[in-house]
């Protein structure tokens, strides 16, 4: 059974017939679960990414810019980091990479995909960004070994997460 969401394009119904007179919004089964699920950690990392930059431009009386005085700290010094970059960086690094994630998920959760398989993908994810920068970036020199790891970890997820996807509507192309 399907209806049409927006431009007619077929969707599976996700609602029972016998909820919706009693309750229709109460009784949607959520669409896009270990998605919606896995929103909560990762925004609540990414507040504190957030925080860590309003800290140091505070902190710093620097209000724009990413580096604090280019005389007082090096941004490619790896032995003393100037903090607004490093945080900045960490913030970004986050930005850069989690939405794509949380896309090719959403996708693939919406194409029928295993909920286990991504529920355990997403915690991966999870681990591998808070270490690329709690283990990496702002670890010994900036360079400790959870950088590499968190970075080649969420490369392989968004590689591994797309091919998925791309399976999961081989019919599509017809195979």
């Amino acid at each position: 059974m399907t209806s049409t969401i927006g431009l007619g394009v077929p969707v599976p119904k996700m609602l029972r017939e016998s909820q919706m007179d009693s309750h229709p919004v109460a009784s949607a089964d959520p669409i896009a679960a270990v998605t919606g699920a896995w929103t909560l950690p990762f925004t609540a990392y990414l507040l504190l990414l957030s925080n860590r930059v309003v800290y140091q431009r505070v902190k710093n009386k620097q209000w724009i810019g990413d580096k604090l005085s280019s005389e007082k700290n090096n941004t490619g010094n790896h032995e003393n980091p100037d903090p607004l970059f490093l945080a900045s960086r960490c913030h970004m690094n986050f930005l850069e990479n989690v939405p794509l994630a949380f896309l090719l998920t959403a996708i693939a959760e919406l194409n029928g995909a295993n909920r286990s398989m991504l529920n355990y993908a997403m915690a991966a994810l999870f681990a591998l960004r808070v270490g690329h920068v709690e283990a990496g970036l702002r670890g010994k020199d900036t360079l400790a070994s959870g950088r590499i790891v968190g970075l080649f970890g969420t490369q392989g997820f968004l590689a591994g997460m797309a091919a998925y996807t791309a399976y999961l509507v081989k019919g599509y192309w017809g195979y």
